[in-house]
């Protein structure tokens, strides 16, 4: 073969993408990101926003191992939000409305200014492989051109554009989102060379011109006051502190009758979509056939950008053609002189069954292939960011002859996150959310960086000055628990007077403040006047030392189940068993577990299928 070489090639430049190819050139590999558009980097087709229930998790995390995602959002924030504040601390999500616009052009920047990276537009269309004693590997990919690029790992993010469809109403037309050109060929390729493939739908709603929208009749949706970025690189002191609104509509009666009546329009109710859509995430004609009895749903007006008057409505997706989206969109209050400056629309496309491959995201059966983002099953822009820096991190780590990382379920949503898809697998568009894991007060957003930033650190992804940041944090948050855990308030007359003047209880002996604190009547804030010596500390410490104290016996709960699940984890299963040949296992069993190849019991035990009497069956054996 003639053409060009680099060490990793990256297929795809939009979320996981981006994340894979700026891991894989910090670590100082070699990477080419292939982009069918350079002005498609980091777009968003869908709702302009980051974060959200699970997903503001999600970001944290990124941030925390070095990723880009968080610290890009936090330089495009329009309105910055932490959701479910009136529940427990474990669920408390951050989601940020972004500038759509300069979050592309913030990416596409970063990316042209890495060392170690390019990024071509061309269009990939096929895999080159060779055989190898166990298998075969990949050695390169070819390009619509017929360009030839010799690598040694090979990351798809494809996103939503193998063999894409769009669908409005009866009309449907090969297309990626946005009315970018699908990708053709790639699906092809990786069915020849063994692949299983699936077939997905998502949607999108449609924009309308700001000038159009009567928001005197719309609930006003501000920001909060001082929110916390994602990014400890991001100045606190500046950070979002000018932030648009958003609002609220409900849908009506009239909406509900113009949508049901013309349901057989629609190329979900149709017939005409094959792929299986987001569960979480449905149309709005789905919302009216699966929740017949409510009268209305909320939705969402929220703008694209700072230097657009496009508005986003969300929760309104739909596939009806476009003069039903007139008729609809015009029975919402405030919306009867609607504009709309982009249709909504369904897509179909082709995407990887995530059981294929390893907790590392590489493949099983072609060494050195790794699949990441949408292309791995998954919904939304942070799951793909998530996978993508996951995929990145491990084809640098094998290039580098290290051992690849593999996050278990209790020290993240991402290893959460990927358990998930490749023990499980995922038959529609998986969707991250805090009731996914079982550690959800271990995994809380204000701690990602305890968590996750060493680890960061050690593969070479965190650099030394946000390191450094980091270590700063943590000793103030020890320190300042440590101080609470020994500063004792006594319980003289204003002392009480203040408690009972916040519903507490008046002190009868000397107390600690952390025991205080414990009180659910009592935060770190309204505790300041029983503490004289209190320092003045950032709000994220502030934040993490009262959830710690607060939560203090429940963590420790999960901390010791946590530890037992672990030995699970580190009994490793050899390569190479034959399931079929263990006396006592079932064949179900057997079967689930040969197709899935856990790499310990640990993962065997999250199978579908796979019973604990089975696990019992496979220790006997092992220890055998």
């Amino acid at each position: 073969m003639t053409g060009q070489t680099t060490q990793i090639a990256v297929i795809g430049a939009g979320h996981a993408g981006i994340e894979a190819a700026l891991a894989s050139a910090r670590m100082g590999l070699d990477t080419v990101l292939f982009t069918m558009n350079l002005d498609a980097v980091g777009n968003m087709p869908c709702n302009p926003s980051i974060g959200g229930t699970g997903k503001g998790h999600l970001v944290y995390e990124i941030a925390a191992l070095g990723g880009e995602m968080g610290r890009a959002a936090d330089a495009v924030t329009l309105q910055s939000r932490t959701l479910n504040l009136g529940k427990g601390a474990a669920v408390h999500s951050k989601r940020v409305q972004a500038d759509r616009s300069r979050y592309r052009e913030l990416m596409k920047q970063t990316i042209e200014q890495t060392p170690h990276l390019r990024l071509l537009q061309a269009e990939v269309v096929a895999l080159i492989t060779e055989p190898t004693e166990t298998g075969k590997k990949v050695v390169g990919v070819k390009t619509k051109l017929g360009d030839v690029w010799h690598c040694e790992k090979v990351i798809i993010s494809a996103g939503t554009f193998l063999d894409s469809r769009i669908f409005v109403g009866h009309q449907n037309y090969p297309s990626g989102p946005d009315g970018m050109l699908a990708s053709e060929g790639l699906s092809a390729s990786l069915r020849e060379e063994g692949l299983k493939l699936m077939r997905f739908k998502t949607g999108t709603p449609a924009r309308i011109h700001r000038r159009s929208i009567d928001f005197s009749k719309l609930n006003e949706q501000k920001g909060e006051e001082t929110p916390i970025p994602f990014s400890t690189y991001t100045d606190i002191d500046t950070y979002s502190k000018d932030q648009v609104s958003c609002y609220i509509v409900y849908t009506n009666e009239e909406t509900h009758r113009v949508i049901l009546e013309h349901l057989h329009d629609s190329a979900m109710y149709s017939g005409q979509i094959t792929g299986t859509g987001p569960r979480y995430c449905p149309s709005i004609e789905d919302k009216l056939v699966r929740f017949a009895d409510k009268p209305r749903h909320q939705l969402f007006v929220e703008p694209c950008g700072a230097n657009t008057d496009e508005m986003y409505l969300q929760g309104f997706s739909t596939s009806m053609p476009t003069h039903v989206q007139e008729l609809m969109i015009r029975t919402l209050e405030g919306f009867e002189n609607a504009e709309i400056m982009r249709y909504a629309y369904a897509i179909e496309y082709d995407c990887a069954d995530p059981t294929q491959m390893y907790p590392t995201l590489a493949f099983k059966s072609i060494e050195g292939l790794y699949g990441a983002g949408q292309f791995n099953g998954t919904s939304g822009y942070e799951e793909a960011a998530a996978q993508g820096l996951i995929a990145g991190i491990n084809a640098a780590l094998s290039l580098k002859g290290k051992e690849e990382l593999v996050l278990p379920r209790d020290s993240s949503y991402i290893g959460t996150l990927i358990d998930d898809l490749v023990t499980k697998g995922t038959n529609e568009p998986y969707r991250m959310m805090t009731s996914r894991s079982e550690y959800r007060l271990l995994l809380r957003q204000d701690n990602a960086d305890l968590r996750l930033s060493d680890i960061g650190y050690q593969v070479g992804l965190l650099p030394q000055d946000r390191y450094d940041l980091f270590c700063q944090k943590r000793q103030m948050i020890e320190d300042e628990t440590a101080r609470m855990e020994k500063t004792i308030v006594p319980p003289h007359l204003n002392n009480n007077e203040y408690l009972e003047s916040l519903g507490s209880a008046p002190l009868v002996t000397g107390v600690k403040l952390s025991d205080l604190l414990r009180r659910p009547e009592l935060t770190y804030e309204n505790t300041a006047p029983l503490d004289p010596l209190r320092p003045t500390l950032p709000q994220a410490v502030i934040t993490t030392v009262e959830m710690q104290i607060k939560y203090d016996g429940y963590i420790k709960r999960q901390m010791a189940e946590a530890a037992r699940r672990e030995k699970l984890e580190t009994r490793k299963i050899p390569d190479d068993i034959d399931y079929m040949a263990i006396s006592g296992l079932r064949i179900e069993a057997a079967q689930k577990l040969t197709a899935v190849r856990p790499l310990n019991i640990g993962q065997a035990s999250r199978i579908s299928g796979v019973s604990p009497a089975d696990i019992s069956v496979l220790l006997i054996y092992l220890k055998s």
